[in-house]
């Protein structure tokens, strides 16, 4: 949610146990009365119904704290990304705010469940409270008409009734409880896999060791296991784990946990993902597929730079858009090396409108971006991906959240831009124009201005050409030392073209009457990433 809105009041009211981080512990944070970073923390029920007919007696909730204000997005994506349910927090006396719209977008991209919480409810009248909040429900589900929680629960609450120096007991919590039990289920557990930890947080504790705070993305970690930090390149052995305080021999999938190492420095890690040796490489560039968020304003053209947030990684990278016709109507055909695809100059909201117009281009297409890192980050396969500017002025009431996908190829070598990238079929269509000076007869023709004069002719010989007569003709070679070229007109000129080109006989006192020259159009196609430019034709 946007910043104050509650958020870390609502958490501490409904914890009853708190990480090293949570509820703002960093003095920056206490200094600045804000979120800085994430905080966590849990609080454990007895497991509803739906979840004790799968063998499980009680549900422990894990609450993750992301900060709201606009400069932090970065640390909001990368929390948004470990959650199964998301509660979006908003001021009731203020309604939906920028950051409140951006955490949406975000939930849309990186979540399937969402509850939606009015906080500060005791800011409003008493008298005319019930009536108030009954009109912001309604304000908030119609904003949600147009997104995949169009059916979204609203709850009114009030985290911290006075201000932050009231005793009041918070309201509304047990109606909060109540929706996170019936919207819970157990998720689906990845341990058959290497094991990925989502490290949030890293700091020393004298005399143990480095504790490396963070979620279990897949797999198993067993005290004694060796992990590996990729963007380190260093691997470093488990000691001991705790969750929640609580020591273990092992965490999986889905766990919180912090994990003790020796020998390392924490200050090497901030945030970022930790693995079973071997299972994560660092990438230096990424094909994902693409997808336009409708509340960005801007175009997305090709060449330019965003931000790409890739779980806690963003780093800034060059795109180059690119598509193909879908290889099935329903459903994307995927990125293939051995497909052809036409390099995109630019996407807009309107993109998909514009296809729908456009004869064959009104085929469903499969749209991908190229993206190349400034720096080079550890990618997850098929990781969700997020392009932004988010050096966009955060007073200008814009969503700075840009496109979205997943990853569906990395690119693990330095060079990748010319090991690689020549083997991707990008190409660009291109067109030259020349002018028929002349016919030499009725099957050819001599041309000008199509090539410059120091152009080497061969590189062009044999490619197909057509007048603006709509005559077909193939490049025979070089005419002369000038640049200009012969050009075979196989089924021969028109006798209307011979005519107007000078080659044909006019009749006593008749005037042709032709003004406009006969323009000689090379159509063909070359490839973005070809160094040799070798031009392409069917």
């Amino acid at each position: 949610g946007h910043v104050d809105s509650g958020k870390t009041s609502l958490s501490k009211a409904l914890s009853t146990v708190a990480s090293t981080a949570a509820f703002d512990k960093n003095p920056e944070s206490k200094a600045r009365g804000i979120t800085l970073d994430l905080g966590f923390s849990s609080f454990s029920l007895d497991a509803p119904e739906h979840i004790q007919s799968q063998g499980f007696n009680k549900l422990q909730i894990t609450l993750v704290d992301c900060p709201g204000h606009a400069s932090l997005i970065k640390t909001i994506i990368g929390g948004a990304q470990i959650i199964n349910l998301m509660m979006l927090i908003v001021d009731v006396t203020k309604g939906m705010q920028t950051q409140t719209a951006e955490c949406l977008v975000i939930g849309q991209i990186t979540s399937d469940k969402m509850v939606v919480v009015l906080n500060k409810t005791d800011m409003l009248p008493k008298e005319k409270r019930a009536a108030m909040v009954e009109k912001m429900t309604k304000r908030m589900k119609q904003t949600f008409q147009n997104t995949k929680f169009k059916d979204v629960i609203v709850i009114p609450v009030s985290a911290k009734p006075g201000g932050p120096d009231s005793d009041a007991p918070p309201e509304g919590l047990d109606n909060l409880v109540n929706i996170i039990k019936a919207e819970s289920y157990v998720p689906k557990k990845i341990v058959d896999a290497p094991a990925l930890f989502a490290v949030d947080h890293c700091f020393s504790i004298k005399g143990q060791g480095t504790v490396m705070t963070g979620t279990v993305l897949q797999g198993r970690i067993k005290i004694g296991d060796t992990l590996e930090i990729p963007s380190l390149g260093v691997s470093k052995k488990v000691k001991s784990m705790q969750m929640f305080r609580k020591g273990v021999e092992s965490v999986a999938h889905g766990d919180r946990a912090g994990v003790c190492v020796t020998q390392f420095d924490p200050g090497l890690l901030e945030r970022g993902i930790v693995c079973a040796p071997g299972s994560i490489h660092i990438a230096f560039g990424v094909i994902m597929d693409f997808n336009m968020i409708q509340y960005f304003k801007s175009d997305i053209k090709s060449k330019a730079k965003f931000h790409i947030s890739l779980g806690h990684e963003t780093v800034m990278a060059k795109v180059t858009l690119f598509s193909s016709p879908a290889k099935n109507e329903k459903s994307g055909g995927g990125f293939d090396f051995d497909r052809e695809y036409q390099f995109d100059e630019s996407y807009s909201k309107n993109s998909e409108k514009s296809d729908e117009s456009d004869g064959e281009a009104s085929l469903p297409r499969d749209r991908f971006v190229l993206l190349e890192f400034e720096t080079a980050v550890p990618v997850l396969p098929e990781c969700i991906v997020i392009g932004s500017k988010l050096d966009t002025d955060i007073n200008a009431n814009l969503c700075r959240l840009a496109f979205h996908g997943k990853a569906l190829k990395t690119f693990t070598t330095k060079d990748f831009a010319k090991t690689d990238l020549p083997n991707l079929k990008i190409y660009k269509d291109k067109c030259k124009e020349g002018v028929v000076e002349r016919a030499s007869n009725e099957y050819e023709v001599i041309v000008k201005d199509l090539v410059k004069k120091e152009t080497n002719v061969d590189l062009f010989t044999g490619l197909k050409v057509e007048l603006s007569t709509g005559e077909p003709g193939v490049i025979e070679g070089s005419f002369g030392q000038s640049g200009k070229i012969k050009v075979r007109i196989m089924q021969g000129l028109k006798p209307d073209t011979f005519a107007r080109v000078g080659g044909g006989k006019k009749k006593k006192g008749e005037n042709t009457g032709f003004t406009e020259p006969v323009v000689v159009k090379l159509k063909f196609k070359r490839y973005i990433f070809d160094e040799k430019k070798k031009m392409i034709q069917l």
